[in-house]
């Protein structure tokens, strides 16, 4: 059983030979080509092959194209730094929405002839041409109230959205159109799923309602059309308390990524027994964790989800976010021997 065969039983909530697994090893990958980050962030093809060379050497099951968090909001004018060793990031002072009025100049963009976004969807049809038959690749897209939160700054979004929501609604509006035909392009190089990260759908950063009200609409929007087009739609969030509830009836995710038990779960072992047979549950060890843990460790803990969450399927051993920058490999080489030993069917 390959690894595409093996996710797309756990996805439909069987059990498969064994719990498939999943650390996103994204940025180590650059380890694989000896690059630094800032190169494997910019260099497509050098990114490309690192995530496939990484791929194949660990035996991961899933390829996810996370690169950075700053990819959307690039293209949309923001100036980005790329540190050597850490992800890209937005230039901190140096925002393109500067002020309430200026949510307005946001208009949409072409993905298909930006800088970034572009580049994004050639990483992808590279990694499906490369490994597409035997292992699902998933394309991973910012959310649009991430997205405008790059080009303003969290803080001076928030007070906006206390002190005039229709102004932030014109921007988030502009770049949904963009990201619709964002999810086209990415979907034409026949990627299995698309990944939304919802930053703000969580206790840590807003509540429910504003959530559901700021975002939620953009997002279904979003998910009926990568359903209408035959692809998956997935979220990953790893905050504390992710709202489970409201991004399931905006966007039926036939999997979420998390880290943190949601909102109205009280254990993971309730999460599993509350939404387990309701979408995929895609998680849940701590990056901080795998970063300072032993072997033994890890292995322990790998055993304790997988007894938590394996029953009948729907569950994907994995980071609840992406694996250290910085670490070593070694870790998720025992996640995946747990996976593949302890966690058989």
């Amino acid at each position: 059983m390959n690894s595409l065969e093996r996710v797309s039983l756990i996805l439909q909530h069987k059990e498969a030979d064994h719990v498939p697994v999943y650390p996103l090893i994204n940025s180590i990958s650059r380890i694989y080509t000896g690059i630094d980050y800032a190169k494997w962030s910019q260099d497509t093809d050098l990114c490309a092959e690192s995530i496939i060379r990484a791929t194949d050497d660990l035996g991961v099951d899933v390829i996810c194209s996370l690169v950075d968090l700053s990819v959307e909001a690039a293209d949309f004018g923001q100036p980005v730094e790329y540190p050597e060793n850490e992800a890209a990031r937005p230039v901190h002072g140096s925002r393109v929405i500067k002020s309430i009025e200026e949510y307005k100049n946001v208009e949409p963009i072409n993905p298909r002839k930006t800088s970034r976004m572009s580049e994004h969807i050639r990483l992808c049809d590279l990694l499906m041409k490369a490994r597409g038959r035997e292992k699902p690749v998933i394309a991973f897209v910012f959310g649009p109230l991430g997205i405008v939160s790059m080009m303003r700054g969290q803080q001076e979004m928030f007070m906006d959205i206390l002190d005039d929501p229709d102004s932030v609604h014109i921007a988030l509006e502009a770049v949904t159109q963009t990201l619709m035909e964002y999810c086209t392009a990415l979907m034409e190089t026949g990627v299995h799923a698309i990944m939304f990260d919802t930053l703000y759908a969580s206790q840590s950063i807003m509540s429910k309602q504003m959530w559901d009200a700021l975002e939620g609409p953009y997002m279904e929007r979003l998910a009926n059309h990568i359903h209408n087009n035959g692809t998956m739609v997935m979220v990953h969030n790893c905050g504390t308390g992710i709202y489970f509830d409201v991004q399931m009836k905006r966007m039926r995710p036939q999997a979420i990524s998390f880290l943190h038990v949601p909102d109205d779960c009280t254990s993971y072992a309730d999460t599993k027994e509350k939404y387990g047979d309701q979408t995929t549950l895609i998680g849940y060890i701590s990056p901080s964790f795998v970063m300072t843990a032993s072997d033994h460790e890890v292995e322990d803990e790998c055993k304790k989800e997988i007894d938590t969450m394996k029953k009948d399927g729907g569950f994907i051993l994995a980071t609840g976010c992406e694996y250290p920058a910085n670490a070593s490999a070694e870790n998720a080489r025992v996640m995946i021997r747990t996976a593949q030993t302890y966690g058989r069917y």
